[in-house]
């Protein structure tokens, strides 16, 4: 069943709270749209991104920029960034939008429906390859051994073992297009498996458990939160995760901006990059109390809310896009030399990255 979402505080509630937060973050460490029409779009040569149709339409609150964002159930740094008050003391703040299904959101990114919104590099590859208009602009999520991006289960009694035994059978997965579908297939395929002999579905991570113990798939590729509720259920057992699939390359999932947004409101958009990557040093140095954040907002039992660990300072790095790219040219969905890894991100809004010692 879906989970239903708590709707995010108004700015300015329960301020003793926000507070306190705050301040506990402060010593611990240094986001449904239905239907949405989707318009056409255009590249231009250079610069940031391609420019859009027409100008955007920047939503304001007085004299507050609010960027529109999904309210997915998820471990998201945009939501926590928010409860931790790392937007207090900017002018933008978040616009939460509703629910929009993982498949749509990098299409509405693109297309200026949205402003902000996380996926994974091969998705915007292929989106920007199409023409559309948007640019990572800091770095996610990343797979750790202890901290994996998505986890392989099966059913105790399934017999699935080994990747040949899924010859056959049916993956639930939560899009096409994005890591689950390209890294299963790239691991499959170096483990001599057929995969035009297996049925891939999609399914929503928070549906995928039941919809693999009630035996509508064999095998389910579920990401963090809902991978933990996976790993305590019973009647399943976990097979791999990322990590040991192709030891965490794939397992970036970066935040992207729509290109007109980023060309009119920069401070905006350092703002966003500025809290996303302070709420992931948090994350990485406050795991549990992370994870009891998360579980208080998709209301799920703590004990089943996997952890999430971040790339350091969400400075973005290159040798994640250019696998996605090398995958996606192997793949037939990409000509060669059609994008380069340059056009796919940005570090110019990330101070982290232009201090000494950054990572690159």
């Amino acid at each position: 069943m879906p989970i239903e979402m708590p709707s995010p505080s108004p700015a300015g509630a329960q301020p003793s709270r926000r507070l306190a937060l705050k301040a506990f973050a402060s010593v611990a460490s240094v986001a449904a749209i239905g239907g949405l029409a989707l318009s056409g779009c255009s590249r231009e040569d250079g610069g940031n991104a391609a420019a859009a149709g027409g100008p955007a339409v920047v939503k304001k609150t007085g004299d507050k920029i609010a960027f529109k964002y999904p309210n997915n159930p998820s471990f998201d740094l945009i939501y926590l960034a928010d409860e931790l008050g790392y937007f207090e003391g900017t002018n933008t703040r978040p616009d939460y939008v509703g629910k929009i299904a993982a498949p749509q959101i990098i299409p509405l990114v693109g297309t200026g429906e949205i402003d902000f919104g996380s996926r994974m590099v091969p998705l915007v590859i292929s989106a920007i390859a199409s023409g559309a208009d948007l640019r990572v602009v800091a770095a996610g999520g990343k797979t750790l051994q202890e901290a994996p991006h998505m986890k392989y289960f099966v059913r105790k009694d399934s017999g699935i073992r080994q990747p040949k035994d899924l010859e056959g059978k049916t993956i639930g997965f939560n899009s096409f297009g994005a890591c689950a579908e390209f890294v299963t297939k790239k691991y499959l395929r170096q483990n001599g498996v057929d995969v035009t002999k297996i049925n891939f579905v999609v399914i929503p991570d928070e549906q995928a458990e039941q919809t693999l113990v009630t035996g509508n798939t064999d095998l389910a590729i579920i990401h963090a939160p809902f991978s933990g509720r996976a790993d305590n259920a019973e009647t399943l057992v976990r097979l791999w995760s990322d990590y040991d699939l192709d030891g965490g390359l794939g397992g970036m999932a970066p935040y992207s901006a729509h290109g007109q947004f980023i060309r009119q409101q920069p401070e905006a958009v350092r703002d966003v990059v500025v809290a996303l990557a302070k709420a992931g040093n948090w994350v990485n140095a406050n795991t549990e109390d992370a994870r009891k954040l998360v579980a208080k907002r998709i209301n799920m039992d703590l004990k089943n809310v996997d952890r999430y660990a971040y790339v350091d300072d969400l400075v973005v790095t290159e040798p994640p896009i250019q696998y996605y790219i090398d995958i996606l040219q192997s793949e037939g969905k990409l000509a060669a030399g059609k994008v380069a890894v340059k056009d796919v991100y940005t570090n110019e809004f990330n101070p982290f990255a232009q201090q000494p010692g950054a990572k690159s």
